[in-house]
């Protein structure tokens, strides 16, 4: 049990770190986060819209 809550415990400190390292990126990079604008990594200018 002892194990089991050790690799559950870094399993948590990963998605932390991981979570911080984003967060980190995304300040750094310029790019405001703006709630409700939509996220256009992979979207063509000339993509149709289907919404």
């Amino acid at each position: 049990m002892k194990r089991v809550a050790t690799w559950a415990f870094y399993a948590v400190s990963a998605l932390a770190i991981a979570y911080l390292a984003l967060y980190a990126y995304a300040m750094f990079s310029g790019q405001s986060i703006v709630p409700g604008d939509p996220i256009h990594i992979f979207r063509k200018p000339d993509a149709p819209s289907y919404s």
